[in-house]
């Protein structure tokens, strides 16, 4: 597997994220309704386009996974439903603590597998918001990095 951060993105990049992510939100996300996740596949092409820094996982040169991160906060990861389970998510994760000062993240709190995901990979609960940042009826937790001791 090959992590890259793209220096570029145009449609063709975008399309093929998108697919990952609505792969990904399908396999995960149950809680959503079909028409919640239509309508939020609306604004995703332009948070692909602005956040900060976008990161691909490639395997065999096709874009399996991703993430986007805003300076120290992990704004999303999605991993093809495909290719999930197979330890890809914990790679790009340490990655992106280790090369690029992640120690924040939001997740769905009706995702009990991203948070439990997130919590093995050392991040603890904060906060709790009642909706999301569109103020849809979906929990939210704040969650920040501890550092083991050995790691400090």
């Amino acid at each position: 597997m090959e992590i890259e951060k793209l220096s570029h993105r145009d449609t063709a990049i975008i399309n093929q994220l998108m697919h990952i992510w609505e792969s990904s939100v399908r396999a995960t996300h149950l809680f959503l309704k079909e028409e919640d996740i239509l309508r939020i596949a609306e604004y995703v092409p332009e948070a692909l386009l602005h956040v900060p820094t976008l990161i691909t996982a490639k395997k065999e040169g096709s874009i399996i996974g991703f993430m986007g991160i805003d300076q120290n906060s992990l704004e999303m990861l999605f991993i093809s439903s495909k290719e999930r389970g197979q330890g890809i998510g914990k790679k790009l994760l340490e990655y992106a603590i280790l090369h690029e000062g992640v120690d924040c993240l939001t997740v769905n709190e009706q995702n009990p597998q991203a948070k439990g995901f997130y919590e093995h990979m050392g991040f603890m609960v904060e906060r709790r918001s009642e909706c999301d940042d569109q103020g849809n009826p979906f929990p939210l937790l704040y969650m920040r990095y501890k550092r083991n001791e050995e790691e400090k």
